[in-house]
């Protein structure tokens, strides 16, 4: 049996109990005291912790739920091949496009189906898509590029294709030669502004670390220098070439040891085109132009014999179809540039994606 316990009584008269009595009556002041088990106790201190979280939980701001992403992230065994590919029709605006979704959905299937990318690693910014969150704004093609490049490593191929408007606007760094930065133009750049060269180069090329490459295909006006890109090649019609230097002492623009390759529409002070030639349907000629280079060029093609073909192609539709006035564009003379992050030799260094 538990042993008795001692009580005091405000007396001063101790008093000896047994451990499950609850109350007991002084003799000498007649006073009754409530005793209480230690059990007791620690119930009670309980239900005042629980009163309390109750209370403060109903004032606590609810947590803001993270942002959905874009694309899970990337299994092992293709992180190695990712894409983002943007289609931009302006659909419903008086400078609407035709066949910029096309060119991406093209240029996804090119990917899957030539090139080995697994279509889950291919992010697709258009507005056929049914998310808001890959739809071309300005936000969402930041997102995409920064998720493009994020924790690339050695031999991570890349791919940056966008079909859509391209525009010029007034350099205020002093990094460009012309004194004009080049831009892409998202669906909402009215109200949000454009996507300039120093920022895309920011994002896409710098993060770039050796044995990583990155591809853009940018298929818009004023698109010749869009990635700023240190080195242009400057291509004849006869194949021979030279690189012109467009380093700049007020900033950076090469990898962090990886190597950028954008193939754009035109130069920079030129303007695309599209046509009903090659497929039967309005399709950008960039676009298509280098997809069907990539498939006829054989085995292991060089930078060099790519462009060769790209423009050859191009030269070809501009030719067939400027008479009937169904080559949309504004410079017939416009061609296919290559801008590189290094020099190197365009007949010996073999492209790959």
């Amino acid at each position: 049996m538990a042993s008795r316990r001692e009580v005091r009584c405000r007396c001063g008269r101790r008093m000896w109990v047994q451990p499950d009595v609850r109350a007991i009556q002084c003799s000498a002041c007649h006073t009754v005291t409530q005793l209480y088990s230690l059990v007791d106790v620690a119930h009670g201190a309980n239900r005042i912790i629980h009163g309390f979280q109750r209370l403060l939980g109903q004032h606590q701001p609810q947590q803001q739920q993270p942002p959905p992403r874009l694309l899970d992230p990337l299994p092992s065994p293709f992180g190695n091949k990712r894409a983002v590919l943007c289609g931009v029709n302006y659909k419903g605006k008086s400078y609407s496009l035709k066949g910029c979704i096309s060119d991406a959905k093209s240029m996804r299937r090119f990917l899957v189906q030539q090139m080995g990318f697994p279509i889950d690693s291919i992010l697709m910014l258009t507005e056929d898509e049914t998310s808001l969150q890959r739809i071309p704004t300005k936000r969402n093609i930041r997102k995409a590029m920064r998720w493009l490049v994020e924790g690339n490593r050695a031999r991570d191929s890349l791919v940056f294709h966008f079909s859509g408007h391209g525009s010029q606007q007034k350099d205020y760094n002093g990094d460009e030669i012309d004194g004009q930065d080049e831009t892409l133009c998202p669906l909402d750049h009215e109200t949000e502004g454009k996507i300039i060269d120093d920022e895309i180069n920011r994002i896409l090329v710098r993060p770039l670390v050796h044995g990583a490459k990155l591809h853009a295909v940018i298929d818009a006006c004023n698109s010749g220098t869009v990635l700023d890109l240190p080195f242009v090649c400057r291509m004849e019609r006869n194949g021979s070439y030279e690189w012109e230097d467009h380093r700049s002492v007020r900033a950076y623009k090469g990898t962090d040891g990886g190597a950028a390759f954008c193939f754009s529409a035109c130069d920079d002070d030129e303007t695309s085109g599209y046509t009903p030639v090659f497929t039967g349907k309005n399709t950008g000629a960039m676009t298509y132009s280098f997809i069907k280079a990539v498939k006829t060029a054989g085995p292991a093609p060089t930078y060099g014999h790519l462009l060769n073909l790209m423009r050859s192609a191009i030269r070809e539709a501009q030719s067939r179809l400027t008479f009937d006035e169904d080559y949309t564009s504004s410079d017939a003379s416009a061609e296919p540039l290559l801008t590189s992050s290094d020099e190197f030799d365009m007949y010996a260094t073999k492209f790959s994606l």
